[in-house]
C-alpha cells in the first residue's frame, strides 16, 4: 500500500508539483501522445544541452516493455550537493521544484534548450514513479518519487521495478541514498520513469517515428553526439536485445542538408560561420534575492549550411540552441535579408553577362521567392537566453539576432563569390543564373497572368479547338470531363448535358511532368490545353479563382492504361495546380465493367445491370441463378469508354442522377509528394523494387 500521509515537510513541494498534476496542458500541451512525447523531450534535452556545453558524447534511450522510459547519458551528472537556500539536495531540487536550474544565468550553460527550469520537475510531476541515478565523486546516488514526492520504493526484484511496489514517502529528512561505486572521473545520470494513467488519456503511447525522426535532426543539430534508440516493447529484435537506431554526424548541419534536399545539387553544400556581440537589459537575481536590471554583452554564434538543386522546391529549417522555429524569427528574417541584399548587388554587377536591365525604371528585380527556388538550408544560432514569442518556442524575437545574421551571410558570400578557385566561381556563376531565370520566369508568367484576365469571355478562340465546351457560366454547376481519345469523345458528346458538362479529349498518355521541367511541361500541347481550358495559370501563378470549372472530371478506361494515364494526370495536377485537389475539385470517373441483361419472361421488359468488378459480377450472378432468372451469355465485357453508346454512358458514368465520382484528396502533401516522386521521379532504383514488392516475386526465379 502506498503511504498516504501528507507531511507538513513536502508542503513546498507538493504546492508546486500539484499544481502541475491539475492543469498539465499547461506544461505539456496535451495528456496524450503528444503530452507523453513532450515529457520524453524535457528529459532527453537536458543530456542534449549538457553535449552542447561539451560535456558528455552519448545518449541512450530506452523504451522498456512496461511503459516505462529510461534515458542514459555520460555527462557531468547532475549536482549530489546541498542547495544552501533549500538545504535540499542537488538532485531533489532539480526533480521537485518548478524554475530551478542551473539555466537561468550564463554560468553553467552557455546556450541551450531548457530555459524555464520546470523540465524535470513537471516530468516527475506526471510521473506515477520516477528513478534517477547520477554517477559522480566515484559513487553512485539513487532517489525514487512517487507523483513528485521523493521516497522509498520497496521492489520485490530490485532488477524489475514497478510503480505497484510499496511506497515510503522521507517523513523528516530527505535521503540521496550511495547504492554503488564508480571509477574516479566517471559521470553521468539515469533517469527511468513510468508516466502516470491517473494524468494521460488511455490510448496515450510513444510515437517511434516521431522519437527517431527528432533524434536524427539532434544529431545532425549537435556534431560528434551519438544518439541511440533502444524499442524493447514489441519484441526482442534480432539481437534479442530490441530493435536499435543509433545516430551520429560528425559533418552537422552539412550532412543534414544532404538529408533534406528534395532533387540533385547544382553546388556543394556551403558552410557559413560566424559570430556577433550584442548588449541587452535583462533581470537578474542579486546576492540579496532582488531582480535587478542589468545590461549584459551576449555573444550569438551563427552557423549555416546550405546549397541549390536543379529543382525549384525550397527545403529550409531553422533552430535556436537546437530548438527548432519552423515559423522563424528574427534569425531566419536576417537570413534571408542578408542573402537578398548580396545576391541583388551580384546579378547587377554581372548585368551585362545575365542580360538583365538595371536602374530605377528596371522590372527586373529579384525577389524572395526567386532566391529560395531550389534552396535547400539549415540555420542554427546560439545565444544565451533567447527571447521567444509565445510559450511554444516557434519564433525567436532576439532583435539584435537579425543584423548579424545577415552580416554573417553578406560576409560569407561575398568571400564565396570572390574566390579565385575555379569551383568556387563556377558555382557562383551556376547561382546567378538560376535566380535570374527563375526571376523571368516569374515575371513572364506575372504578364502572360494579366494578359490572361484581361480577356473576356467573348474572346474564345483562346481556347483549344477540340474543346466541347458547355453554355453555362455558372462555375459552381459546369463540369469538365477529360476524355481519353476521340472515340470515346464522340459517344461522351452525344450522353454528355450540354447545359453545364464540357468535354476536353487528350491524345494518349501525357507528358511525365514529374520527371520534366517547367518548359517542356508548357510545350506539351496536351498539358498546356489542360491548363489553357481550365485557365487559372500553372505553379506560383496559379489562381483557383480564375478556374472556369467546378468539378474537373477524368474519364479513362477501366484498364491499366487507363489507370496510368489517371496517375499522369493526376501528377499534372499535383505539381502545377495543387488547390484543385486539395479544394476536392478533381474526380475519377467510375465506368462500369460489365453489363448483365436480365430476361424477363413474357411482355415485361428486360433489365440491365451493371457491375464494376469481378467480384461484384460474380455476385449479381449468383444472385440471378439462386433467384432461378436467366441472363443474356456471354456477359458483355467494357474494354473501354468507346464500346458503350451514348445512353449506356449517360447512364452509368456521366448522369448526376446514377454516376458514381471518386474524389481525389491529399490528406497529407508530404506523403503524397514522395509517391508521386516515386511512381513517376527520375529515380528508377526504388521504383523497380516498389514494383517487385508489390507483385511478391521471388527475384531468385527471375531470368536476368
Amino acid at each position: 500500500m502506498t503511504n498516504a500521509d501528507y507531511n507538513a515537510r513536502h508542503l513546498s513541494v507538493l504546492e508546486g508539483l500539484e499544481a502541475v498534476r491539475k492543469r498539465p496542458g499547461m506544461y505539456i500541451g496535451s495528456t496524450d501522445s503528444r503530452g507523453l512525447m513532450h515529457c520524453m523531450w524535457e528529459i532527453i534535452d537536458n543530456s542534449v544541452d549538457e553535449a552542447l556545453a561539451g560535456y558528455g558524447s552519448r545518449i541512450e534511450v530506452l523504451l522498456h516493455p512496461d511503459a516505462s522510459v529510461e534515458v542514459r547519458d555520460t555527462a557531468r551528472g547532475i549536482p549530489v550537493d546541498i542547495e544552501p537556500k533549500t538545504g535540499l539536495s542537488g538532485v531533489e531540487v532539480v526533480f521537485t521544484k518548478l524554475h530551478a536550474g542551473g539555466k537561468f544565468g550564463s554560468g553553467s550553460y552557455a546556450a541551450s534548450g531548457g530555459l524555464h527550469g520546470v523540465g524535470a520537475s513537471v516530468v516527475n510531476a506526471l510521473s506515477e514513479r520516477l528513478d534517477v541515478e547520477v554517477d559522480r565523486d566515484g559513487k553512485t546516488w539513487a532517489m525514487s518519487f512517487h507523483r513528485g514526492e521523493p521516497g522509498v520504493f520497496a521492489d520485490a526484484d530490485p532488477a524489475r521495478p514497478t510503480p505497484d511496489a510499496p511506497f515510503a514517502p522521507y517523513v523528516s529528512n530527505s535521503e540521496l541514498r550511495v547504492v554503488g561505486k564508480v571509477a574516479k572521473g566517471v559521470t553521468g545520470t539515469r533517469i527511468r520513469y513510468w508516466a502516470d494513467p491517473q494524468i494521460f488519456t488511455k490510448g496515450a503511447a510513444f510515437q517511434l517515428e516521431e522519437l527517431v525522426d527528432r533524434a536524427r535532426q539532434t544529431a545532425f543539430l549537435v556534431p560528434g553526439l551519438g544518439i541511440d534508440i533502444l524499442d524493447r516493447r514489441a519484441g526482442a529484435g534480432q539481437d534479442g536485445q530490441g530493435d536499435r537506431e543509433t545516430f551520429g554526424f560528425a559533418g552537422g548541419i552539412s550532412e543534414f542538408v544532404d538529408f533534406l534536399a528534395p532533387d540533385a545539387p547544382l553546388t556543394s553544400t556551403w558552410r557559413i560561420q560566424g559570430t556577433g556581440s550584442y548588449t541587452e537589459t535583462v533581470p537578474v537575481l542579486n546576492e540579496s534575492g532582488h531582480m535587478v536590471a542589468t545590461e549584459l554583452s551576449r555573444e550569438c554564434e551563427v552557423d549555416i549550411a546550405l546549397r541549390w538543386g536543379v529543382g525549384y522546391d525550397t527545403v529550409f529549417r531553422s533552430f535556436v540552441n537546437i530548438i527548432a522555429t519552423p515559423k522563424g524569427g528574427t534569425h531566419q528574417a536576417g537570413f534571408e535579408q542578408g542573402l537578398m541584399k548580396f545576391l541583388r548587388a551580384e546579378v547587377e554587377k554581372n548585368a551585362r553577362r545575365l542580360k538583365v536591365g538595371t536602374g530605377a525604371n528596371s522590372t527586373e528585380r529579384l525577389e524572395k521567392e526567386d532566391i529560395l527556388a531550389g534552396l535547400t538550408a539549415v540555420l542554427t544560432v546560439r545565444l544565451p537566453e533567447p527571447q521567444f514569442e509565445g510559450q511554444t518556442k516557434e519564433v525567436l524575437g532576439t532583435p539584435a539576432v537579425r543584423a548579424i545574421v545577415a552580416s554573417t551571410v553578406a560576409t560569407a558570400m561575398a568571400e564565396r563569390f570572390a574566390s579565385p578557385k575555379r569551383d568556387d566561381r563556377a558555382q557562383s556563376a551556376l547561382v546567378l543564373d538560376k535566380i535570374v531565370a527563375e526571376m523571368k520566369s516569374r515575371i513572364s508568367a506575372r504578364a502572360h497572368k494579366e494578359t490572361q484576365r484581361r480577356k473576356n469571355a467573348l474572346e474564345s478562340s483562346s481556347l483549344p479547338a477540340k474543346l466541347v465546351d458547355c453554355r453555362s457560366t455558372d462555375v459552381a454547376s459546369t463540369e469538365l470531363f477529360i476524355v481519353e481519345g476521340d472515340s470515346a469523345l464522340g459517344t461522351a458528346k452525344l450522353g454528355r448535358d450540354s447545359e453545364y458538362q464540357a468535354l476536353l479529349p487528350i491524345r494518349g498518355k501525357i507528358l511525365n511532368v514529374q520527371k520534366a521541367s517547367v518548359s517542356d511541361m508548357l510545350s506539351n500541347a496536351e498539358c498546356a490545353s489542360i491548363i489553357q481550358v481550365i485557365g487559372a495559370g500553372s505553379g506560383r501563378t496559379f489562381d483557383i479563382a480564375q478556374a472556369r470549372y467546378g468539378k474537373v472530371i477524368i474519364m479513362a478506361d477501366a484498364d491499366v492504361d487507363g489507370a496510368h494515364i489517371r496517375t499522369l494526370l493526376l501528377t499534372l495536377f499535383f505539381r502545377y495546380m495543387p488547390e484543385m485537389i486539395t479544394q476536392g475539385r478533381v474526380y475519377s470517373a467510375v465506368p462500369p465493367l460489365h453489363r448483365v441483361v436480365v430476361m424477363n419472361p413474357g411482355s415485361k421488359p428486360n433489365e440491365t445491370i451493371y457491375t464494376y468488378s469481378e467480384a461484384e459480377l460474380n455476385g449479381v450472378l449468383a444472385s440471378l441463378r439462386k433467384a432461378g432468372k436467366r441472363y443474356q451469355d456471354p456477359i458483355q465485357r467494357y474494354k473501354g469508354l468507346g464500346e458503350m453508346d451514348a445512353d449506356q454512358l449517360a447512364e452509368t458514368t456521366m448522369s448526376r442522377a446514377h454516376r458514381t465520382l471518386r474524389r481525389v484528396r491529399v490528406p497529407d502533401a508530404e506523403q503524397a509528394a514522395a509517391v508521386f516522386e516515386l511512381l513517376m521521379g527520375n529515380d528508377v532504383a526504388p521504383r523497380k523494387d516498389f514494383i517487385i514488392a508489390g507483385q511478391g516475386l521471388d527475384l531468385s526465379r527471375v531470368d536476368v
